[in-house]
């Protein structure tokens, strides 16, 4: 009998409603509560290596993903000069088996309606615009009031809110992210025939220019530079300095700065960072994905620690009887290596601000051993 009966997911991004999809098909009853009215309307693209894909394709989403995204199998690194000139096609490493892509980008709110929909079709009970107001903890359940005034007992909470997670709050928790220093622009805009892959462009004016396809017709290409407070700038100033920005880089850049003509489709975010420090559960109610840990997109390996915190935690409560056996073997499982994710993503991050000519391919081909094997 599995360790829990009755499950409430907070937060309906990827790391909520994957937990939702396997505890649901393992015969829990599953309530997932997510704030926002529409999960499809926010978000530009993201990208997915090898080990979110295998998560997904145990979600049983992997053929509908692989229709609607854009697979590759290299990455390229180009020099910030007036050719874009190619330094280096790597190999990426397969983290998620040899017979799944390296990598796959595709339209984020794209992703987020797939799983939602599985999600409710394996039997959980979405509720969207709804938050909670209060948890209430024994040794036995967890009484949990809404925001609109209703109440419900659980064996267990999930806080999978995201970043800035009330869950993590409530119980006690009070680490916060920090910023470190960065902000990403982020288009989402048509993919011209040049771009096939991810390249990433290191050095110029900005810290990093890229870019990754997530179709046949589109992509989304995101600028780097030091943070500052863009809040201020209308959508069209916001589409001005990215355009901008993007002068400076050469290649595939040129194709792609032609086509940035939809304001609608341009954000800005900082870039922050924070890892809860083990355990991550508080009794009866514990956190996965951002709620526990964030990093910078460096590694594009957020979405995939996401979905890997989610696997193993519905699978420790689907094959032991005791919730008290839970923690120890997700604490294991879990802590180092998403916090080895983060190490590396932030190192990056220091190694740009700070000027510093680091191993990046090197970096890169270490976490991508680690996560070769499955968490």
């Amino acid at each position: 009998m599995p360790a829990v009966q009755s499950v409430l997911v907070v937060g309906a991004g990827l790391a909520g409603t994957a937990a939702a999809i396997l505890l649901a098909e393992g015969g829990v009853s599953v309530d997932l509560v997510e704030a926002k009215p529409d999960l499809g309307a926010l978000g530009s693209g993201i990208t997915l290596q090898g080990n979110a894909l295998r998560v997904l394709r145990q979600l049983g989403v992997w053929e509908e993903v692989r229709e609607q995204g854009y697979a590759f199998d290299t990455l390229g690194l180009r020099a910030p000069d007036a050719a874009g000139t190619l330094l280096v096609e790597l190999e990426d490493q397969h983290t998620g088996g040899p017979d799944l892509p390296c990598t796959l980008g595709m339209y984020r709110p794209a992703l987020a309606r797939i799983v939602a929909d599985r999600a409710v079709a394996a039997g959980a009970k979405s509720r969207l615009g709804l938050t909670c107001s209060a948890l209430d903890q024994d040794a036995d359940g967890v009484d949990v009031t809404f925001a609109d005034g209703s109440t419900q007992r659980y064996d267990l909470v999930i806080g999978a809110d995201g970043i800035r997670s009330w869950t993590r709050q409530a119980i006690g928790i009070d680490t916060e992210p920090r910023t470190t220093g960065m902000g990403i622009w982020r288009v989402f805009a048509p993919r011209p025939e040049s771009v096939t892959r991810t390249d990433l462009y290191y050095g110029g004016p900005s810290y990093i220019a890229g870019y990754c396809p997530t179709g046949e017709d589109s992509l989304y290409a995101y600028i780097v530079e030091d943070y500052q407070d863009r809040s201020m700038l209308s959508p069209e100033e916001g589409l001005t300095v990215m355009r901008v920005l993007a002068k400076a880089y050469h290649g595939p850049w040129d194709d792609i700065r032609e086509s940035l003509t939809d304001a609608s489709r341009v954000n800005y975010t900082k870039f922050e960072s924070h890892v809860v420090p083990a355990p991550w559960n508080r009794g009866r109610v514990t956190l996965i994905g951002d709620a526990a840990h964030s990093c910078p997109p460096t590694l594009a390996q957020g979405a995939a620690q996401a979905l890997e915190d989610a696997s193993v935690l519905s699978e420790l409560l689907l094959t032991r009887e005791h919730l008290d056996d839970v923690w120890g073997p997700y604490t294991e499982r879990r802590f180092t290596r998403a916090s080895t994710v983060v190490e590396g993503s932030l190192q990056l991050g220091k190694w740009l601000l700070q000027r510093e000519r680091g191993d990046v391919p090197g970096l890169m081909a270490s976490i991508s051993h680690m996560l070769t094997a499955p968490a």
